[in-house]
């Protein structure tokens, strides 16, 4: 009886193993609410978002549907920044804990091309002093394998904060999207101490098959 005890323990402990291995590989469905770089924008829902306007000109739009209302660029998108409706987020537009600014890139077909999450540079300063730790989180989120980072070196003008100075860009491949990662954190040289670039960058576009 023990023994089968121990060999029934022995499998349950293998199968909680097996489904966190397993859970640890899924890769997010959706990169910001219900927007996923590779789908139509139409899937997207108008409630929780607010004060949609086309990029170039900043001319507002009354929903996700009016995205060809805005002038394409060069390379054939409509560039569309967005927020966090506050009724949906008392904090405003809010991801992971961090003040962002939302840009989502739609294609002549109406499919999301791109996407682009940035710290907002103008948020508060204790906010602002933990923007680099959001590149952390992204790599998190999408799974901590298979990225490939580079590391910058410090220009001239450019001094550690803290005694900490980071220049780094991370990238990745999923199935349908590709990643670019990038964080910051330096000072320039002479420059009033509350006065530093402290970022993250996030760039998602359409993998072309």
């Amino acid at each position: 009886m023990k023994s089968a005890r121990r060999t029934l323990m022995s499998v349950g402990i293998f199968l909680v193993i097996g489904m966190q291995a397993a859970v640890a590989q899924v890769k997010p469905e959706y990169d910001v609410r219900d927007i996923t770089v590779g789908r139509p924008i139409s899937i997207a829902s108008d409630a929780g978002y607010a004060n949609l306007s086309c990029a170039r000109d900043k001319a507002k739009l009354p929903a996700w549907s009016a995205w060809h209302e805005c002038a394409a660029e060069p390379d054939a998108v409509r560039a569309i920044r967005f927020e966090f409706d506050r009724e949906t987020s008392r904090e405003g537009t809010i991801i992971a804990g961090h003040p962002v600014l939302l840009t989502v890139f739609i294609d002549n077909k109406g499919v999301v091309s791109g996407l682009d999450i940035e710290t907002d540079p103008n948020a508060r300063l204790y906010a602002r002093k933990k923007a680099f730790l959001l590149a952390a989180q992204v790599r998190s989120r999408y799974g901590s394998e298979g990225w490939t980072c580079t590391e910058g070196k410090a220009q001239a003008d450019e001094q550690p904060v803290g005694g900490v100075f980071i220049n780094e860009t991370c990238r990745k491949a999923l199935p349908e999207r590709l990643l670019t990662v990038e964080r910051n954190l330096f000072r320039r040289a002479g420059r009033d101490v509350r006065d530093f670039i402290d970022r993250t960058y996030v760039r998602i576009t359409r993998k072309v098959q």
